[in-house]
């Protein structure tokens, strides 16, 4: 190890090593300090429940990478499902989310042409759209195109799908993409969720890592010491006041523990800004192993890694609304990930793993199993049949086992049209603190929670451009 830095990043999830890609990328020196025995956050890939059923702890879709210049940079192995997305119904029936607008259209019915003209220019343009809708305030280089996401954006997801399309499976699947914002899908913004979300599944097809997660965390890793950057595990800061010298420090930590580790470090308004930050939902986890794939009424199910169980927008909206006021839902929004039909590297042959979690209120310690198993066999009747082993995460659990999911939160802070100005606090520049030599570079950050890394791109952008000239 260097005496000394360009700059010390202090946890190594997707945002924290993207942002000391980016800091090496340019030249300097970086060291990344990692709590955990492994570098990753919630990138990790952990045998849970039995040797050679391979279980992603947090994050499996890779939504938007495929479409980031980053992720190109690194090289990923990625597994594309045929289909990104299932949404089933009480019928039997189910809808798809194809990778093309053209074919999901066909199958839409009479809203086959609203939902082409609504998501055909975001798709065609969304390597343009992406870094506009990631990056930090700033004047956008298409303006009409991020002018044409963002004013439809901003309605509630409740109203633009009641407003565009006329038939269950449209505004089902419109409202199952806006509900990934853990939020009740009346609240203004929710639609820029649906929009971005299902915009993404056709540009890139919400493909999955192979292996498992870690294997990203294992090449952004890999990445990093090409470019002469150092990594150590097993180290956790306790203070920065135990850090090697250096020019800059990068947190990628949420709120609450960036007061832990600065305590001193900051403001009395900016303490109090980051004390008083707003978490959002919990999520309710579960693994399974599977002797068979799950026996899905609809056969289109086995065609996508991602399913979401939740019937109609109006049950979808209940489930949400419930959450918001601190209830946990009977019928709740089920997002289940089915990774092992598409990636045979993560079982043995003839098995299958998949997860599945539902919101819950913030710090949520209530086991909610029976009611996302409940879900589950309600469109994949023997569902429980196929279940070896189960494991149970209730939203305390996770962020014992993930410090940044506050609460269980994990989109590290809560997303509504407030959350995303002022994020952690409304600063033209978020990433910057009172103290010129340290950095926020978590999901606490624009753009907010997500497989993408740009909160740390972003925060490393913005050290560049200050303390590391």
């Amino acid at each position: 190890m260097r005496q000394r830095y360009d700059a010390v990043v202090v946890g190594s999830g997707p945002n924290g090593l993207a942002a000391a890609i980016t800091i090496a990328e340019a030249g300097k020196s970086v060291l990344v300090l990692e709590a955990d025995a492994t570098a990753g956050g919630g990138l990790r890939t952990e045998e849970l429940l039995e040797p050679e059923f391979r279980h992603d702890v947090c994050s499996t879709v890779m939504a938007l990478p495929p479409a980031l210049p980053l992720f190109e940079r690194v090289g990923l192995d990625l597994v594309t499902p045929p289909a990104p997305l299932a949404h089933p119904f009480d019928d039997g029936t189910a809808a798809l989310v194809e990778r093309g607008v053209v074919q999901t259209a066909a199958g839409l019915g009479v809203d086959g042409r609203e939902y082409r003209r609504l998501m055909s220019p975001l798709v065609a343009h969304f390597r343009d759209l992406l870094p506009m809708v990631l990056g930090p305030p700033r004047l956008p280089r298409h303006p009409y195109l991020l002018a044409r996401f963002g004013l439809r954006g901003l309605f509630s997801a409740l109203w633009l799908a009641a407003g565009s399309f006329q038939t269950r499976e449209a505004q089902a699947i419109f409202a199952g993409a806006a509900a990934h914002s853990l939020l009740a899908l009346d609240e203004a913004g929710t639609g820029a969720f649906g929009l971005l979300m299902l915009a993404s599944a056709h540009a890139g097809g919400w493909p999955v890592a192979r292996g498992g997660s870690a294997s990203v965390a294992q090449a952004l890793v890999r990445r990093l010491g090409e470019l002469g950057g150092e990594v150590e595990c097993g180290r956790r800061v306790k203070s920065l006041d135990e850090l090697p010298a250096h020019r800059a420090v990068l947190l990628d930590l949420a709120p609450k523990g960036v007061l832990e580790v600065a305590p001193r470090r900051f403001t009395r308004p900016y303490r109090d800004a980051l004390e008083t930050f707003r978490y959002g939902p919990g999520a309710f986890k579960i693994d399974w192993t599977l002797d068979a794939p799950i026996p899905w009424r609809s056969a289109k199910c086995l065609r996508a890694a991602t399913v979401h169980l939740g019937g109609t927008i109006e049950e979808i909206a209940e489930s949400e609304l419930q959450v918001s006021r601190g209830a946990h839902p009977a019928r709740p929004f089920v997002l289940l990930v089915q990774a092992s039909l598409f990636d045979r590297s993560r079982v043995p042959d003839g098995k299958q793993v998949a997860w599945a979690y539902c919101h819950v209120p913030n710090d949520s310690d209530v086991d909610m199993t029976n009611v996302v198993e409940a879900q589950v066999e309600r469109f994949a009747p023997g569902f429980r049949d196929t279940v070896r082993r189960r494991s149970a995460w209730t939203a305390r659990r996770l962020e014992k086992e993930e410090p940044n999911c506050v609460g269980g939160d994990v989109m590290a802070g809560r997303m509504d049209l407030r959350g995303l100005v002022a994020r952690p606090v409304f600063s033209l520049n978020p990433y910057a603190t009172p103290d010129p030599d340290i950095f926020l570079c978590s999901a606490a950050t624009p753009p907010g929670g997500g497989v993408h890394g740009m909160c740390g791109v972003n925060a490393a952008r913005a050290a560049l451009k200050s303390r590391l000239r």
